[in-house]
């Protein structure tokens, strides 16, 4: 059963149709993605795939960046219930970056903010923990981990207290002697 001209001629119209309409559709994809990622790099809220996990991803770290740690932790609070383990991690990372920032902001003031900064050094340990839980290839959250760990005080072992140390308990008295 052969093809005649005309019926050949019109699927093949057809075809070049689809693909023409196929062809715009992806030109206008690729145009909203490069203003998606210019709006990202300006820290502005993209026009396009507003709901989209990047799009709020982006909108958390400028959130940040300037300085709205809540709002900030808050929207990738959110994040972590989407994604991928990848994306996850970085929601993670990013999570202790915020932490880290903070307990660096509040160490430096007076004697008497140790504990909040301590509380914020264990939050932002606990979340790079977790991003290297999700991504354990992710160096970056390694790093910091390091960092942090490095600063949090030293963990003293349960019931020994500095007064407790064997050298003041059996003071200078020789072992065996009256």
């Amino acid at each position: 059963m052969a093809l005649s001209a005309k019926k050949l001629t019109l699927i093949l119209a057809g075809v070049a149709v689809i693909s023409a309409a196929i062809a715009i559709w992806q030109v206008n994809e690729i145009q909203e993605i490069r203003q998606f990622n210019q709006a990202i790099k300006e820290g502005k809220t993209p026009t396009s795939h507003k709901q989209s996990y990047e799009a709020k991803f982006a909108v958390a770290y400028w959130q940040a960046q300037n300085g709205r740690f809540q709002e900030a932790t808050q929207l990738f609070g959110q994040l972590l219930e989407q994604g991928s383990d990848t994306q996850k991690s970085a929601v993670q990372f990013n999570t202790g970056n915020i932490f880290f920032l903070r307990g660096l902001a509040v160490n430096g003031r007076d004697i008497t903010v140790r504990d909040e900064t301590e509380y914020l050094l264990n939050q932002a340990r606990t979340a790079y923990e977790q991003s290297l839980r999700l991504d354990h290839t992710f160096w970056d959250a390694k790093h910091n981990l390091d960092r942090v760990l490095s600063m949090l005080p030293a963990t003293p072992t349960p019931g020994v207290g500095e007064s407790d140390s064997p050298g003041l308990i059996m003071g200078n008295i020789p072992v065996g002697l009256p």
